[in-house]
């Protein structure tokens, strides 16, 4: 049997890691500003998260959800406190597709009704809901697109009148959209957002997959417009690597058995992992040093990268140029051994390292790209 070939890979072998370095079979040594699409949120192999992993899986590594778990409590204590959401409930899962599928799910059952609206650029997912909701035709399979929903752009009035139709259940958003291109609405826009919600009764769902856990330097990247949304969406940098996604849900949504479920779902590994990663945003101050880091690249990039436009918050940065920057990318790997990440649009350079780079491996990084794209910007 062979694999299945959906995925263009690069000629690399990674097989060792330590915080933001690689390392593939032949010795070389590779900076990590991409964390496999934002995943590596607090480094690669950190100690404690390898010491929580080991010293659950010495005990128990997995039981289904009909047995009491209560490592799942600590967790959802410990994410309660850290994110400022005490009052909302857990539900845990094993992947973002997954998460944002529930969340849509839950917003239908509570709502009663069918209509999703979401945004130009969005990506939410490839499961059935999910991908509905994502906007790029080529991964909409024909069995999914019998779902309702509508794309909007960032227009407050656009969405009234869509949800003056009365048939929305949700309206899912990126606080900053990754795959997009890091597009961020404005705080303006996620205030009014919410409030229109609330006025017709369609529940706000914020995708929180790749902007939050401390990505953007507050928890959530919403906590920069004050609002709360209903559910709130998580994954990739929840488990720092180990599969691990969640919804969080606002208390006037109520539970029943069997509203929701999954098998692997909140596992003992699982549990272990997302508190280890908790526990070290917490422990090292990440989201201080996310704000630090990336108000510093920020700041470089706009006096010396040469770019039309530097976008983002905290360390989920989009570098937009004026030309495709495949070349620099492929070139940044080849040449300067710097994994980044790029976007659907092909003129945006993705950043997404760990929420715990330095700032000599920042500086290692904008040194390569100025090397790279000095002569493009120049031409």
């Amino acid at each position: 049997m062979e694999l299945f070939n959906v995925y263009p890979l690069v000629n690399i072998t990674p097989v060792k890691a330590l915080g933001a370095k690689l390392w593939d079979d032949q010795g070389q040594e590779y900076l990590d500003f991409y964390g496999g699409h934002a995943v590596i949120s607090i480094g690669h192999s950190h100690p404690h998260y390898v010491q929580r992993l080991t010293e659950q899986l010495q005990n128990i590594g997995f039981y289904s959800n009909s047995v009491q778990i209560p490592i799942q409590t600590q967790l959802a204590h410990k994410l309660g406190q850290v994110s400022g959401y005490e009052d909302y409930a857990l539900f845990l899962c094993n992947s973002g597709a997954e998460a944002n599928e529930n969340a849509l799910k839950l917003a239908s059952f509570h709502t009663g009704k069918t209509r999703v609206v979401a945004f130009k650029g969005a990506f939410h997912g490839r499961t059935s809901g999910a991908v509905a909701a994502t906007d790029n035709p080529k991964i909409v399979a024909p069995f999914n697109a019998s779902h309702a929903v509508s794309f909007l752009e960032y227009d407050l009035a656009a969405v009234e009148t869509t949800l003056q139709g009365g048939d929305v259940c949700a309206v899912i958003i990126e606080p900053i959209q990754g795959v997009g291109g890091i597009i961020r609405p404005s705080d303006e826009f996620l205030q009014g957002l919410a409030a229109l919600c609330q006025q017709y009764g369609a529940l706000l769902i914020a995708d929180e997959v790749q902007s939050g856990y401390g990505r953007s330097g507050k928890f959530f990247a919403h906590q920069h417009a004050g609002i709360r949304p209903d559910i709130i969406s998580v994954a990739k940098g929840m488990g720092n690597g180990f599969p691990v996604g969640g919804i969080l849900i606002a208390p006037e949504l109520k539970a029943s058995y069997g509203l929701l479920g999954t098998t692997f779902g909140g596992n003992h590994l699982a549990c272990a992992a997302a508190l280890a990663v908790l526990e070290v945003i917490e422990q090292e101050n990440l989201l201080a040093h996310a704000t630090e880091m990336g108000n510093y690249l920020r700041t470089e990039l706009l006096a010396h990268a040469g770019a039309e436009e530097i976008r983002g918050r905290g360390l989920l940065v989009g570098i937009k140029y004026d030309f495709a920057i495949k070349d620099v990318r492929d070139k940044l790997l080849s040449e300067h051994h710097i994994f980044v990440g790029n976007a659907s649009d092909p003129t945006v350079l993705r950043l997404l390292p760990p929420l715990n780079i330095t700032k000599a491996e920042v500086d290692r990084f904008l040194q390569a790209l100025y090397a790279l794209v000095a002569p493009a910007v120049s031409a």
